[in-house]
């Protein structure tokens, strides 16, 4: 358990535009470190599991679930959560706050929190420590919610809040402690790796050329998305150069258009989808065909995936789990089981099913991402389109 905590770790498309490119060695010794057989395996078997829980609420469904008892915490009574927050730095970690927001509202509605302090670290370490420091000092907190800014970093401050015997609740990104009652999280990064990786490799002849657009080194979800793709296009013989960006769609444009200037691309893998849009101009400014690709289930990527009608899948790293911990907090407080690891679904968008999560968006902004599950929520739709951060 803790080892599959330690390595589980960003959510989503977490962007540094002053992050500077290694050398294509250095890119292959991160590879290399950052691939684990074991984590591996797990999460390549938990693509095919059928989640437990209701049909209509991914965000309460779960994978090969343990469950913890939490008898200990039942109690009456609206309760305070303190939430320890990385950032709202990208569009994916808005959309989730949104999403959070309005969840929120409804549990107070219903008596089961009566407020959630928040605090944001801005995408800091330092930051994130004092905050969690901060709610432990303060002593009024009956949960903690912690979504860490890093894994070794954070870890000490997460114990600390488990030794308070509060309850606490981590999610998107793990750390290197089994202490929380609940670390709540996609099925992870090396599932993501494979379903792109697959994906192009089903599509392709072996010898074609993938460009690998990745955002920035050092994040565990996306190292293991792209060690998983590595692996899996070695094997099959595809030829893949990968890259860092920084998300900046210059540089992806530059990036596309020097590898068109030196000969045929036939496809492009991200690890995330900001900047998928500008992937594919630089082919449309080269005027060659468009290759086979991965994006996200970011809006912009659907649109122009629709629009030019290429070869496309858009992997997702489930947006809706930022339901899940304030939902978690409502159980923990009814004495209820939760699952001591809550693996939630990840399935990515395939072309059949664009069409569908276009309409059903219709109106969102290209920031938005189209599995938000906040569609039975009481703001909606008019929340995520106007996009007013709480």
């Amino acid at each position: 358990m803790v080892g599959a905590l330690a390595l589980i770790t960003l959510a989503g498309c977490t962007t540094d535009p002053n992050v500077t490119a290694p050398t294509d060695d250095a890119a292959t010794e991160e590879a290399v470190e950052w691939f684990d057989q074991e984590l591996y395996d797990k999460q390549d078997a938990e693509r095919g599991v059928t989640p437990e829980g209701p049909e209509d609420q991914p965000w309460l469904q779960y994978i090969n679930a343990e469950f913890v008892d939490t008898s200990q915490y039942a109690s009456e009574g609206a309760k305070k959560a303190c939430f320890a927050n990385a950032s709202i730095s990208n569009p994916w970690r808005q959309t989730g706050w949104i999403t959070m927001n309005e969840q929120l509202k409804v549990l107070q509605e219903q008596g089961v929190i009566s407020e959630m302090e928040t605090r944001d670290a801005q995408d800091s370490d330092d930051t994130q420590i004092a905050d969690i420091d901060y709610f432990i000092n303060e002593g009024d907190c009956d949960v903690f919610v912690i979504s860490p800014n890093s894994t070794a970093a954070m870890t000490p401050a997460v114990e600390r809040a488990c030794d308070t015997g509060k309850p606490v609740i981590v999610f998107d990104r793990g750390v290197q402690t089994d202490c929380p009652t609940t670390f709540i999280h996609p099925i992870g990064g090396f599932a993501w790796g494979i379903d792109t990786a697959e994906f192009l490799i089903d599509e392709l002849d072996e010898g074609a050329k993938v460009v690998a657009l990745r955002i920035l080194p050092g994040v565990d979800v996306l190292e293991q998305r792209w060690a998983a793709a590595e692996k899996l296009f070695d094997e099959a013989g595809i030829e893949a150069v990968d890259y860092f960006t920084g998300a900046d769609p210059t540089e992806i444009k530059k990036i596309i258009s020097d590898e068109l200037a030196k000969g045929d691309v036939h496809g492009v893998w991200m690890d995330a989808g900001d900047g998928a849009v500008a992937a594919i101009e630089a082919f449309e400014d080269a005027g060659v065909d468009y290759p086979v690709m991965t994006g996200e289930d970011e809006m912009s990527f659907l649109r122009k995936w629709k629009e030019t009608g290429l070869t496309g899948l858009a992997p997702v790293y489930s947006n809706f789990q930022w339901r899940t911990p304030l939902l978690a907090i409502q159980k923990i407080f009814a004495g209820e089981e939760v699952p001591k690891e809550w693996v939630l679904p990840q399935s990515p968008i395939t072309a059949g099913e664009v069409d569908e999560f276009l309409e059903a968006n219709d109106g969102m902004p290209d920031g938005h991402y189209a599995k938000f599950g906040g569609e039975d929520l009481p703001g909606y739709p008019q929340v995520w389109q106007d996009r007013v951060i709480p």
